[in-house]
């Protein structure tokens, strides 16, 4: 229900609601060691009650209009998702990221899914500059920044501790005059 299809593959994106809390804990589950190479996710969402935890953050994120995530399901299975960590409608800025699960990489998801997500920011909320920051040394999501017509603004030498270890970050951004909409979504 409420779902968004992202081809005709199957893929789909929905909304993800802290009632489907074991339902995403099983998903983080799935893809633990592989989402948690580049992202802390799975440190935060390590049982029932923190993925409640972390749905709920999300769910006032949005209902304070600073933030949301989407689900990204293939054939009715939860394999990623879909973020804006930062909306500020105000400013007309915010900060999209994205994971996805093992068994789902390589099949354009998270491009697709991220299209739509930048697509609503910039034409339905009228945001100006969408950025996207990554660990320098996560080619796949370098990657989709790419395929999103994004730029690379800046290297943060060494900003971002993880896990022990110093790594570089990127920050890539499009503009909304650079965005190329998405063909059959309505304009803002």
């Amino acid at each position: 229900m409420f779902a968004t299809p992202l081809g005709d593959d199957g893929a789909e994106l929905c909304p993800l609601q802290p009632w489907q809390a074991a339902e995403f804990l099983a998903h983080v589950d799935r893809g633990r060691e592989f989402i948690g190479r580049f992202n802390g996710l799975p440190d935060v969402v390590t049982d029932l009650s923190s993925s409640r935890a972390f749905l709920e953050a999300y769910a006032r994120k949005e209902a304070a209009d600073a933030g949301l995530i989407r689900a990204i399901r293939l054939d009715g299975t939860l394999v990623g998702a879909v973020i804006l960590r930062r909306l500020d409608v105000p400013q007309g800025t915010a900060e999209a990221g994205c994971w996805l699960e093992p068994a789902a990489v390589g099949r354009g998801l998270v491009t697709r899914a991220a299209r739509l997500l930048i697509d609503w920011a910039i034409r339905t909320r009228g945001v100006h500059r969408v950025e996207w920051w990554v660990s320098a040394g996560n080619a796949p999501s370098i990657a989709v920044a790419r395929r999103l017509g994004m730029r690379r603004e800046a290297v943060l030498r060494e900003s971002h501790l993880y896990r022990g270890e110093r790594h570089d970050e990127e920050i890539w951004s499009v503009l909304a005059p650079e965005w190329t909409p998405v063909p059959g979504t309505p304009a803002a």
